[in-house]
């Protein structure tokens, strides 16, 4: 084998860290106490991480921080209090989502190597590009791509700099990544907050396919795939698993580890994964990865499955035999944690001490000997010691001088002066150079980053007199809708228009009012279908909710708008996408709350959009969700499947929400919420700011009933935005069933 593989593996408290180095990882990712998205792990302290980077570069593990969430504006002036610290120590790497850190980091904070979050939902080329103008060194891909998907990628990657990542074990999302809103709509705890609570894992009314857990998947393993995965370029394999404990971590790295070493040996990798259904598991599928998606990768039922395989696996003459094969189970789960107990403990993720020793007379250097548990070391101070000065020289200023060095994987445990003259003075500066010159040394030869002070932005001072109303359609049957909208009518592209091509560039050059509006999942084929469309239409607008197509679109000097899927929540994603993809404007994500919208600073030359009225969809997904709740006469999901498929159907959890799962020609299955969204409230609370206000008029089943024609609710939305008062409680009275939580809670 020419090249390793990384084996990275999850880290959600300081004891499973341990585990992860114990069993042999490359790597580990773990989250700090904030900004990132696994809220229900323990997580580490900053002060436990200087430890832990000590640890773990001393075994030849690396060290990657998790900040993958959205940020609001409000918390970043305390993401660039944090950014400054993590500057100042050798954390290997950052995982991000938001594409306004993605912006800081690339204009103040270039030290750090950036990777991009499977939460940014990267599954094209042109996300590829996307990233790599921000220097991302290494993209986790999404996890619903095949294995030829991952190897062209991959290729790319390498054309741009950019290494590939894949998760090869633990929880399946049924929904895209970045892209699942359920939880957020129904409890407030949004996925892209870290806070997900997992609502597809709960159980639901019984099916007419007779599930309980319809939305349930197994867990990914692509265990027996190594190979594949080596030859299709993969950087870095990936487990998933922050909220899993220590003996979980251990049992599947170590696996996964000497799975590698088999392929390394035999260029096959392991032909047994008996010991990954020992640990917590739900039953394993790779027919992601396999281009094999069918009915067979879910799982009705989200508990441990580890029981049930053992059961199943042997054909036990009786029940006395099962029970004594389940206490052997038990007596061996017993034994690991006990082992990795007995081995963790040894493993010491405290700070270093620093022992320094000062020596010197009147007229000579400043000696300082530095002693830590790796190295001894001296440094030399370049002006010599004086005998008058503005303090003199002894353990209590230097302590104070030299606080910084606790702040590093090191702290200051003994100062030794025995050696040192009496009454000596040094001037500051010079214990600054020697303390900037010892930190430098503690910090892997990385010199120290002085506190980043962002500039103020300036909101644009455009005054907008009124806001315009914009709509959204998918059908050619609301054409004549267009004389009715008075700023934008957008048209919605399906995922997936192959076969379609020629009919879609003709419905756009026959109707030049029409402004294209791309979905926010487009892969494979269907991206260079997209691509096509862009260079064959050269429309001169168009709105994405993917940063690929964007990236297309500026590269061909085409108008953009950011689409609401992009989750753009604070200013900076606005100037990310402004500077560095000429973006005209940007819908601001409907997760916020007025306080958090009031916050944003509009760059100058820059639009604000808003939707306030759509159907809200709360997952997109590249599974059939019709198995588990209708059946379906095919098992798998087959290349006719999305371009043809159009069917309808409801689910009802135990609360008695129903939520409604749609499949239209040409797209991914999508589940929506009940009730439409409908916000009048912010053309009122946010005056003078947004360009226009979007109504979705597409015909998208859901609980809200719409008791007038769309013309009249056009002019109904039109007369409120013009300012009739009376309005507004007509709206409410038109459309019945409707919900607006995202904006009174936000996130």
């Amino acid at each position: 084998m020419d090249r390793k593989l990384e084996l990275l593996a999850p880290g959600g408290d300081i004891e499973a860290i341990k585990a992860a180095i114990l069993a042999g990882a490359n790597a580990i990712y773990c989250g700090l106490d904030k900004f990132n998205a696994r809220n229900r792990a323990a997580n580490i302290s900053f002060d436990d991480l200087h430890g832990i980077l000590r640890l773990a570069h001393h075994h030849d593990c690396e060290i990657f921080i998790t900040l993958n969430i959205i940020i609001v504006e409000s918390e970043i002036p305390a993401l660039i209090t944090l950014l400054d610290k993590l500057a100042n120590t050798s954390v290997d790497g950052l995982i991000v989502q938001d594409l306004g850190m993605l912006y800081l980091l690339k204009k103040y904070y270039k030290s750090f190597d950036v990777h991009a979050s499977t939460q940014m939902t990267t599954h094209n080329r042109g996300h590829i590009k996307f990233l790599s103008q921000f220097g991302v060194s290494r993209v986790n891909l999404s996890r619903e791509l095949n294995i030829h998907e991952i190897k062209e990628l991959s290729s790319v990657g390498r054309d741009n700099q950019i290494l590939t990542e894949v998760f090869v074990h633990g929880s399946n999302c049924l929904s895209f990544s970045g892209l699942c809103y359920m939880s957020s709509v129904h409890g407030g705890n949004s996925g892209n907050r870290g806070r997900c609570s997992q609502p597809c894992r709960d159980q639901y009314v019984q099916t007419a396919a007779g599930k309980d857990y319809p939305l349930n998947l197994k867990d990914n393993s692509a265990f027996f795939d190594i190979k594949a995965l080596y030859e299709a370029g993969v950087y870095s394999l990936k487990i998933e698993g922050r909220i899993k404990k220590a003996d979980y971590v251990y049992a599947v790295v170590d696996a996964w580890k000497k799975n590698i070493q088999s392929l390394y040996r035999n260029q096959k990798g392991e032909t047994d994964n008996s010991v990954l259904y020992k640990v917590f598991n739900r039953d394993f599928s790779n027919t992601f990865l396999k281009g094999d998606i069918n009915k067979g990768m879910f799982i009705d039922n989200p508990r441990d499955n580890t029981i049930k395989h053992l059961s199943e696996e042997k054909a036990y003459a009786s029940a006395e035999e099962l029970e004594v094969a389940h206490l052997a189970l038990y007596q061996e789960k017993d034994d690991l944690k006990s082992y990795i107990k007995e081995n963790i403990i040894k493993l010491d993720a405290s700070k270093g001490y620093l022992n320094i020793s000062l020596s010197g007379e009147c007229d000579q250097p400043l000696k300082l000997s530095v002693k830590t548990p790796e190295a001894s070391f001296d440094l030399l101070s370049e002006v010599p010691l004086l005998k008058k000065g503005s303090e003199v020289l002894n353990k209590e200023m230097l302590l104070k001088r030299f606080k910084a060095i606790n702040e590093t994987a090191y702290y200051i445990n003994e100062i030794d002066m025995a050696h040192l003259g009496a009454d000596l003075f040094i001037p500051y500066k010079e214990l600054t150079s020697l303390k900037k010159r010892l930190l430098f040394i503690l910090n892997g030869s990385k010199e120290s980053i002085e506190p980043i002070i962002l500039p103020r932005l300036k909101k644009s001072e455009a005054h907008i007199e009124q806001a315009k109303l914009s709509i959204l359609i998918s059908s050619k049957d609301d054409f004549s809708l267009c004389d009715e909208a008075t700023e934008a009518i957008y048209f919605q592209l399906p995922n997936n228009f192959q076969n379609k091509l020629t009919e879609y560039l003709d419905l756009f050059r026959g109707n030049k009012k029409l402004i294209p509006w791309f979905p926010a999942v487009i892969i494979g084929d269907a991206y260079n279908t997209a691509v096509e469309f862009l260079s064959e239409l050269n429309p001169r607008r168009i709105v994405s909710n993917n940063t690929g197509i964007a990236y297309e679109a500026c590269q061909k000097g085409i108008d953009w708008i950011a689409g609401p899927q992009l989750n753009l929540t604070n200013s900076y994603s606005l100037l990310c996408l402004k500077e560095e993809l000429n973006c005209k404007g940007a819908f601001l994500s409907n997760e916020l709350n007025k306080n958090q919208l009031k916050w944003i600073k509009c760059p100058e030359d820059f639009e604000l959009h808003y939707s306030i009225y759509h159907p809200i969809v709360l997952m997109t997904s590249r599974q059939c969700l019709f198995h588990q709740v209708i059946g379906c006469e095919k098992n798998k999901v087959d290349e006719t499947c999305i371009s043809n498929c159009k069917k309808a159907t409801t689910i009802t959890n135990m609360k008695d929400e129903a939520f409604f799962i749609e499949k239209s020609e040409g797209n991914y299955h999508h589940i929506y919420n009940d009730s439409n969204y409908l916000n009048t409230a912010v053309v009122k609370d946010i005056p003078d700011t947004f360009s226009s206000f979007l109504i979705d008029l597409r015909d998208v089943k859901t609980g809200t009933n719409l008791k007038v024609d769309k013309q009249e609710l056009i002019q109904n939305f039109d007369d409120y935005l013009d300012g009739n008062i009376d309005s507004e409680q007509k709206l409410h009275e038109l459309l019945v069933s409707t919900a607006c939580e995202q904006y009174k809670k936000g996130i």
